[in-house]
């Protein structure tokens, strides 16, 4: 009896030694946004993001938030991760603007940083507006762009329980494009 009991207890050790093999090697081929390589190997594997051309053009790091703008087919997006309790960015949130070549995007940044919301502009070279206008709440904020440039701007906004988002394009010679 006493080695039928080894026998069960053996079979069972090494059923969970290769279940912790297996939980090990998983965890080591999960993909995080740890660097710009990794970055776009989690851009990749995403559905509908693989298998295109993909240029970052920044990644903003703030507190445990990584912020990554990007174009995509020279389409504007951004992939957001947040840092994990081992130190390893995972993803979260990820968008794209198909067809056009100035996007904006509101970020919203977790935890206790401030401001904890912030405004995300991507264009490519084909972009032609050269200064926004965004009135949050009947605050006027102003971004000025170089045209026909991949570039990426920011706005840090103030908190509010809610808000309401107007804007008013303008192109290099001040001449409105659109509210």
């Amino acid at each position: 009896m006493a080695i039928k009991n080894k026998k069960i207890l053996f079979v069972v050790l090494v059923i969970i030694v290769i279940i912790l093999i297996t939980f090990i090697l998983n965890a080591m081929k999960r993909e995080y946004g740890n660097d710009e390589e990794s970055i776009l190997k989690v851009i990749r594997s995403i559905d509908g993001y693989n298998f295109q051309s993909i240029k970052i053009l920044e990644i903003k790091d703030i507190k445990n938030e990584r912020v990554v703008p990007f174009l995509m087919n020279n389409n504007p997006g951004y992939i957001q991760f947040t840092k994990n309790k081992r130190g390893n960015y995972e993803w979260k949130h990820i968008e794209k603007r198909e067809n056009q070549s100035f996007a904006s995007y509101l970020v919203n940044l977790h935890g206790e940083e401030l401001p904890n919301l912030k405004f995300l502009f991507v264009t490519n070279e084909d972009s032609e507006i050269a200064k926004v206008e965004l009135d949050v709440n009947g605050q006027v904020f102003k971004k000025e762009f170089k045209v026909h440039e991949d570039l990426v701007a920011w706005i840090d906004l103030p908190k509010h329980k809610s808000a309401e988002y107007k804007y008013k394009y303008y192109d290099e010679n001040g001449k409105l494009i659109e509210e």
